[in-house]
């Protein structure tokens, strides 16, 4: 097996044997070109060589690969990698994917979820009391009192606004695993536009600090988060609260809410023209797509393009009046299998690897069949975080002073098996 360096993968080129992300699971078939969409994924997640029997054409440029230590670490994230392409169609079965350290195989009976654990109850329960938490839940607060003045006539400034992203930046550098943990915990009950603004304000933030943008831009970005969607508040709840589908009457009046956004930024709260395209920009399409504009690519302004993103990711994995929470890793994947269509790949790029392909907050299963909850990830490395102990392999709920966080970069022999959804343990 020979083994070549990402770094010398070309678009175009064409092997004479299949090509292995690092494992088992094909990357490119024999005699067919390889994509720029591949080399972007291995980039995106650090993989630094892939694997095959043949030739490559173009680039001779080989490695040995001796170390058999190095082939085991290699194949748990390689298992974790093809999870990621999510569009593949070489995808094996999962129950055909070799099993990455002895243990003993987990069952269909196995999988189905214990109710031995009440896991949301028990992690809720220590957060709750965290001064990150209070934090977060008084920048919600403190927002929905600005909508709510900003509903009934009540005169604000764009200072209000400033204020509350003055905050929140604080808050975030000094716990940001915390509260990007609290997006998908579901924390707070209520306020769910100013929830949604604040969720969606966190990740903007986080992801214009990957793509290393100047602070003051940062700043107007967390602004423009925060208002994106205020123009919800001139529509009726007939239609933000509808249930069921949409007329194309009615999903006109939801796409006018940009026009309304605009209009409160720069009418009412004389707000900055940046925060303004991010109101107007925000449904924008990297294809030309969107609205209101129909603008392509980078016409987006930048800010509207992370608030794009941050908002998709938001709005999948909460819940919803017409349907439930999508789980982290699927919102994530989502994202990954967009081809340039609605984001900009260089935002979703920055966004991944800001948050992994298993984001902080996620509940997994583990290959010894224990729960854990993601808490922090290695940006270089996003597929090994590290993960507060849950269960025991049994799927015996640990008390609160048994959750051990490991750091699984370091504890080789396990790996994320599997995304679980939270729901199956309330």
């Amino acid at each position: 097996m020979n083994v070549v360096n990402t770094s010398d993968l070309r678009p175009g080129q064409v092997f004479s044997a299949p090509v292995y992300s690092e494992g088992e699971y094909m990357l490119v078939s024999a005699n067919v070109p390889l994509r720029q969409k591949e080399i972007d994924i291995l980039n995106t997640w650090g993989i630094e060589y892939v694997r095959t029997e043949g030739e490559i054409i173009e680039t001779k440029h080989k490695l040995n690969l001796k170390d058999e230590s190095s082939e085991v670490i290699i194949k748990v994230l390689e298992e974790q990698i093809k999870e990621a392409i999510s569009k593949e169609e070489e995808n094996l079965p999962e129950e055909n994917i070799p099993e990455e350290t002895p243990s003993k195989k987990v069952s269909a009976e196995d999988e189905k979820p214990s109710k031995k654990a009440n896991i949301k109850f028990s992690i809720s329960d220590v957060r709750h009391n965290s001064s990150p938490y209070r934090k977060y839940k008084t920048i919600i607060d403190k927002l929905n009192a600005l909508f709510t003045g900003l509903k009934s006539g009540t005169d604000t400034e764009m200072r209000a606004i400033d204020n509350i992203s003055i905050r929140l930046l604080q808050d975030l550098r000094e716990n940001p695993d915390s509260f990007v943990g609290f997006i998908l915990g579901g924390e707070v009950s209520g306020n769910e536009l100013a929830k949604s603004s604040v969720n969606t304000a966190i990740l903007s933030a986080l992801t214009a600090q990957e793509l290393r943008l100047p602070n003051h831009k940062i700043h107007n970005v967390v602004a423009g988060a925060l208002l994106h969607d205020i123009g919800m508040l001139r529509l009726s709840k007939g239609i933000t609260e509808k249930k069921g589908g949409l007329s194309e009457a009615e999903l006109e009046q939801i796409k006018s809410h940009t026009l309304h956004t605009s209009k409160i930024v720069t009418k009412e709260l004389f707000g900055p023209h940046e925060v303004n395209l991010i109101a107007l920009q925000h449904h924008e399409r990297w294809d030309g797509q969107g609205y209101p504009g129909k603008l392509v690519g980078q016409a987006i302004d930048i800010g509207a393009r992370i608030v794009s993103v941050a908002d998709a990711f938001e709005a999948m994995v909460s819940k919803k009046s017409y349907r439930n929470p999508m789980i982290g890793y699927q919102a994530v994947r989502n994202l990954l299998s967009d081809n340039a269509r609605r984001f900009d790949p260089a935002v979703i790029i920055a966004f991944t690897k800001i948050m992994g392909i298993y984001p902080i907050g996620s509940i997994v299963r583990l290959n010894d069949s224990s729960l854990a909850r993601v808490v922090s990830i290695h940006v270089d490395v996003p597929m090994r975080p590290k993960v507060q102990m849950l269960t025991d392999r049994k799927g015996n709920a640990l008390s609160t002073g048994s959750m051990a966080i490991i750091d699984l970069l370091e504890q080789r022999t396990l790996f994320i098996k599997q995304a679980i959804d939270p729901a199956d343990y309330a």
